[in-house]
């Protein structure tokens, strides 16, 4: 359904917090996470007496078995912009598909300011290891700068044909468009994402932040991206979806 085609006064309300922070998306490159202060000094190894040699040599552990990967490709959103990575919405669905015993790792491809020209120039290093499904979760910096819909399309487009020729089952996450550049450019940006879904036989989820944009409660200080327990709202839309996608590909029991 068009969260635009009804109460569209309603609609461009829950928006208007898009508007205060709109250069957060397309900036958040420069701007620290929150949960990195202090890493270089953890990282900072210390010195210590070496250790006595032991008598016999410990043999080196065998590597796990690498597991199929769930890539979610995005933008600072995905990244989990200002929360600590345990409470971005990627690290939420890792906690979920292992509850539910589905062996899958969760790679975190987001990066901040990212548009969806930017995924898909690296799209080869999130697809890296054995990919099963990716997640698309681009188009948020799009909007906000007001880049035509038509280059939006194209790139997700290709995005999705590349994954799938390599057998990668794609989710693809719709964006909105805030209000500021007109109806006509709303719409034209709304319809990109269930026309791809429709073309490529994707599965949809309608708009990742469904139930969290424009909620105070919800939104960290710059109006536009999630607390926690917005987080956890935006892993419950992706689950939804990913779910049922995820028992179906998961890796056969021998």
């Amino acid at each position: 359904m068009n969260l635009y085609a009804k109460g569209r006064h309603r609609n461009i309300e829950v928006m208007k917090l898009w508007l205060v922070a709109a250069l957060t998306l397309t900036c958040a490159a420069c701007a620290p996470r929150g949960d990195d202060r202090g890493s270089a000094a953890a990282e900072t190894p210390e010195r210590a007496a070496p250790a006595a040699a032991p008598a016999v040599a410990a043999k080196p552990a065998a590597p796990a078995a690498a597991r199929p990967r769930v890539a979610v490709l995005g933008d600072s959103l995905t990244a989990g912009l200002g929360v600590a990575k345990a409470a971005s919405y990627p690290a939420l669905l890792q906690e979920r598909l292992d509850a539910a015993a589905l062996d899958f790792e969760v790679v975190n491809a987001g990066v901040s300011g990212d548009t969806s020209a930017g995924g898909l120039a690296r799209l080869d290093w999130a697809l890296d290891g054995d990919v099963r499904i990716l997640i698309v979760a681009l188009g948020g910096n799009d909007g906000l700068r007001g880049l035509p819909p038509e280059e939006l399309q194209g790139n997700l487009a290709q995005i999705i044909e590349r994954a799938q020729a390599r057998g990668i089952t794609v989710i693809l996450a719709g964006m909105e468009a805030p209000p500021n550049y007109g109806r006509d450019y709303i719409v034209s940006f709304h319809k990109v994402y269930p026309a791809l879904a429709a073309k490529y036989r994707v599965a949809l989820i309608p708009f990742l932040l469904q139930g969290v944009a424009g909620d105070e409660r919800l939104n960290q200080r710059d109006g536009i991206h999630p607390t926690a327990a917005g987080a956890r709202i935006v892993a419950d839309n992706v689950w939804a979806v990913l779910k049922p996608i995820a028992e179906s590909r998961r890796r056969p029991t021998t």
